[in-house]
């Protein structure tokens, strides 16, 4: 099949998340194949939560989103324009994926399939539902897709690459695994934001989402700030206060309880506004619940650190402090060109 008749299926499924939101949910009738999923869809985001505590259905939602609105023809002719594909010879790509927030292997799915490729896809024990109800979607709209998409439940075999997602233990086996294929081995990266004190209320709020979002489980959350000597986090406290509601999720509250309590016990100094925690730290992964913060005297030294650990790092969130950063609050919006590690999954693809 043509890479454009890809690309209209996955307009297609765009078009079908677009009627879903936390607010409403509102069928259109010009929506392919709408009988045959509209309501299954809205009774499997209603049930997410009881497959996987975190998924609740504001943060489904919010997932499905972010997907509805990268999943235009647009989007997606923009992104592929400049690649070439007229090489390809269809391999099959193994996909390992992880399971910490709603579709996380999305893109990875995406962007074997419009290189021209099948996909054998063992997916998270975490997030088994929402992908293959996608999948079978876009097979409902484009029947060819049957033979491209294949999920399987244990080792997988007959592949001829892999990108496997997961922790920095799990790199380890995965790199002497599939030491033979071509392969993306992806390990643990957080993401920092860098303060100078000029931050307006606007600023730092919208840092909230990018700390909160998802319950900050996800690599592209901000588990870490740096800030210039002498900081006062009243500021930052008061704009995100009104994330206060998340402490009354049980599973973000017990992280919460029990981090300030490890912290304590150890005779730890905490900033603490009941909902999160701040302890400055050098380390940039921060448990659920709590952020680390670390002072700086001046913003070089902040660029040379973090192009020395470029590698831990997944994103770096700035008011233009540091080139290339991301905008506050924006973290959890990536376009379709934005790649996790900063590897680029359809040129690997596309060297296979």
């Amino acid at each position: 099949m043509s890479q454009k008749e890809i690309i209209g299926a996955f307009t297609d499924l765009g078009q079908f998340l677009s009627q879903f939101s936390e607010k409403e949910n509102i069928k259109n009738p010009e929506v392919k194949f709408n009988d045959a999923f509209y309501e299954d869809f809205i009774a499997l985001i209603a049930l997410s939560q009881s497959h996987n505590g975190w998924f609740t259905p504001e943060q489904v939602y919010f997932s499905i989103q972010s997907w509805a609105e990268a999943l235009t023809e647009k989007n997606l002719n923009e992104w592929l324009s400049k690649y070439d594909f007229s090489k390809v010879q269809p391999k099959t790509v193994g996909l390992i994926l992880a399971g910490n927030i709603p579709l996380v292997g999305f893109h990875d799915f995406l962007s074997v399939l419009v290189s021209g490729h099948k996909v054998m896809v063992k997916m998270s024990s975490n997030d088994q539902k929402l992908l293959p109800f996608l999948a079978k979607y876009l097979i409902a709209v484009q029947p060819e897709l049957e033979t491209k998409i294949n999920f399987v439940e244990g080792k997988l075999e007959s592949f001829d690459a892999v990108i496997a997602t997961g922790s920095n233990n799990t790199a380890r086996y995965f790199e002497y695994y599939f030491k033979d294929k071509p392969s993306i081995i992806r390990k643990n990266r957080n993401s920092v934001a860098v303060l100078n004190g000029k931050e307006t209320k606007e600023d730092l709020t919208r840092l909230g989402e990018d700390i909160f979002r998802y319950f900050g489980l996800g690599c592209r959350n901000v588990s870490k700030i740096f800030v210039p000597k002498g900081y006062d986090f009243k500021a930052f406290f008061e704009a995100i206060f009104l994330y206060g509601d998340i402490i009354h999720y049980e599973k973000y509250a017990n992280n919460y309880d029990y981090n300030k309590a490890v912290f304590l016990m150890s005779l730890f100094p905490l900033l603490d506004n009941e909902f999160l925690t701040l302890k400055e730290d050098s380390s940039y992964a921060s448990p659920i619940s709590s952020v680390f913060y670390e002072f700086y005297d001046d913003i070089e030294s902040v660029k040379t650190r973090l192009k020395n650990d470029s590698e831990m790092i997944q994103c770096i969130v700035s008011d233009n402090l540091i080139e290339n950063s991301i905008p506050f609050g924006q973290t959890q919006k990536p376009k379709l060109w934005d790649y996790a590690d900063n590897v680029d999954t359809v040129k690997f693809a596309l060297s296979i």
